[in-house]
């Protein structure tokens, strides 16, 4: 596990842009995983940039996201698909995209068939992750065990307060989402997290010195050979 701290969060997702950009170069048919939140979009910026100027060409890469809700329609402008679709995928010549249907009539189907169409592909080149308050990755909340396969979760409090400034109140928020398993995670290549604000700091504390504990799903990581945190300072306070 590397840990590289930069000054701000612009700084972060510029680094992340690098390393995604490096492998798609490296490796023009990557199968590329996504994460959405607040923190990747710096990263996402950059790339789109970078696409614009002719640097980067995304035209024989696949991406699969983490997660997406269950119940919201993909219409709707803060589902997952929406988001990809305005922050990246309409900016860029991405092959294929994929997210896992949260509105699917058989939610533990769609999940089996997510896990497989992954697989089918190849598997995931490199990751990119953020991480909750609490320590979660994708919809991986803190739980007494980590779960290997795409899965139903219930989204904790303090993931639905984190998510609640993406809609007008609380209640909006959806209580339920399809999430990769940590597994998923772990099969990737390569890992990238990132994050940024002191609200980050203890995650990442418990992440990088914490036991490998599923209460701190992403305290997993340690015992992936190829990871990178890429923090501001604010985040790495607690280092």
């Amino acid at each position: 596990m590397q840990v590289r701290i930069f000054e701000n969060a612009e700084q972060v997702g510029k680094a992340a842009a690098l390393l995604f950009a490096s492998q798609v170069t490296r490796k023009p048919n990557s199968v590329l995983g996504l994460a959405t939140g607040s923190s990747p979009i710096g990263c996402y910026q950059q790339l789109i940039a970078w696409h614009k100027e002719g640097i980067l060409d995304f035209s024989e890469c696949i991406s699969y996201n983490l997660d997406e809700y269950v119940g919201l329609d993909i219409e709707h402008e803060t589902s997952y698909h929406a988001f990809m679709k305005a922050q990246l995928f309409d900016h860029i010549n991405m092959k294929e995209t994929n997210l896992p249907d949260g509105n699917a009539e058989d939610l533990v189907a769609e999940a089996k068939r997510y896990d497989a169409a992954i697989e089918a592909a190849g598997g995931i080149d490199m990751q990119l992750l953020g991480i909750g308050r609490n320590g979660h990755i994708g919809f991986n909340e803190p739980a007494d065990k980590f779960v290997y396969g795409t899965q139903i979760v219930d989204l904790t409090e303090s993931t639905i307060d984190a998510n609640t400034r993406f809609f007008e109140n609380k209640d909006q928020v959806p209580r339920k989402a399809i999430s990769l398993g940590i597994g998923g995670i772990m099969n990737a290549k390569e890992v990238v997290l990132i994050a940024m604000g002191a609200d980050k700091a203890q995650a990442i504390h418990d992440t990088v010195y914490g036991e490998i504990d599923p209460q701190v799903q992403a305290s997993i990581l340690r015992s992936h050979p190829h990871v990178t945190i890429l923090v501001d300072k604010a985040a790495a306070s607690l280092l």
